[in-house]
């Protein structure tokens, strides 16, 4: 009896040491994201969708539509991922969103909402080119009442395709019989379901928007320049010459925008993706933990961390690049230091 006492002794000092090795790493992990991430990321999202839903910018209602779409699904990337998933780990590390069940449903929504912000900007490209370079589909497609519906669907269908993560995890360990915190399970890594389930996932994002965003950027760029050609053509020389042609400036930037978003969107997806490859060639499993000195554990964090990057980027790169959205926000700031002034 006196030898199962102490077994257990052992047993509940070993559990201990997991938990506090688990707040240690966890506390070095979201300190890390809580410095890089998520405040200006969340002020601005939330700063662009309250600037854009006033619809003073000159936008039309279709285009404010995708742009506060895009907004709010990057903002519900950081709020998941950053806030829910890593930096109440750090304030509230035995809180019952550390539970299994919890952490589980979290996991399912991230996935959720990174397919959305990356397939919406796959929406806003298909938008803008039927508007540049399908006149007779303009007037039919890039409505409001259009663009509501695509963001309706797109949103539906990555939550829908992202629930069987929730059946992936597995406790990281148990104690007092609940469940704390969630990792993948082994079968995750061999199973034949989840390897088509995982390749099928990193196949629908970001390979297929990005390749598709570059498509449709080519033939936009490509139209553009056509009917730029056209137009100098029907210009006289003399007025080329000492008139500036505002349609000209408005193109140019157009075509260094489109360019803009698609290099950003690889760039910023590029690390992850060479992360997923390495993990399944190599038929390795992701960290769990903290280990600064080890190549894997840096590639997958900078792949994170790049990737939680991008979903300020887009809606920074359409919307900041309008005057009157930076008017606005220019306007907004002025109101509120005023405000603060005068308290």
């Amino acid at each position: 009896m006196q030898f199962l006492k102490d077994r257990v002794g052992e047993l509940e000092l070993q559990l201990e040491d997991l938990w506090l090795v688990r707040e240690c790493e966890e506390l070095i992990d979201s300190t890390f994201r809580d410095i890089v991430t998520p405040r200006p990321d969340v002020s601005g999202n939330l700063a662009t969708i309250i600037i854009l839903s006033r619809g003073r910018c000159g936008l039309s209602l279709c285009i404010t539509r995708y742009l506060v779409g895009m907004a709010t699904t990057d903002l519900l990337v950081l709020i998941t991922a950053v806030i829910l998933h890593r930096i109440s780990m750090l304030y509230f590390p035995v809180l019952f969103l550390q539970t299994t069940p919890i952490c589980s449903v979290r996991i399912a929504l991230i996935f959720a909402a990174r397919d959305s912000s990356g397939w919406l900007t796959v929406a806003f490209t298909i938008d803008r080119f039927i508007a540049i370079c399908c006149p007779k589909l303009k007037s039919n497609y890039c409505t409001e009442n259009t663009a509501a519906v695509i963001i309706g669907i797109m949103c539906a269908l990555s939550l829908v395709k992202n629930i069987p993560l929730y059946f992936a995890m597995e406790p990281l360990y148990i104690m007092n019989d609940v469940p704390w915190f969630c990792n993948f399970k082994p079968s995750f890594y061999s199973d034949i379901f989840w390897t088509a389930f995982s390749w099928i996932d990193h196949i629908l994002n970001p390979c297929i928007p990005f390749l598709l965003m570059l498509l449709l950027n080519v033939l936009t760029v490509r139209y553009i320049l056509a009917a730029s050609r056209a137009r100098r053509r029907l210009r006289v020389q003399k007025e080329r010459d000492k008139v500036r042609d505002p349609e000209m400036e408005s193109r140019k930037k157009s075509i260094v925008l489109l360019f803009t978003i698609s290099g950003s969107f690889f760039l910023l997806w590029a690390t992850r993706v060479v992360n997923f490859l390495s993990v399944r060639f190599t038929k390795t499993n992701y960290s769990t933990g903290s280990y600064p000195s080890n190549p894997r554990f840096i590639l997958q964090e900078t792949g994170v961390m790049l990737h939680l990057l991008s979903c300020c980027t887009n809606t920074c790169i359409y919307a900041c690049t309008q005057r009157k959205f930076r008017e606005e926000f220019k306007n907004g700031f002025n109101y509120l230091l005023h405000l603060i002034i005068r308290k």
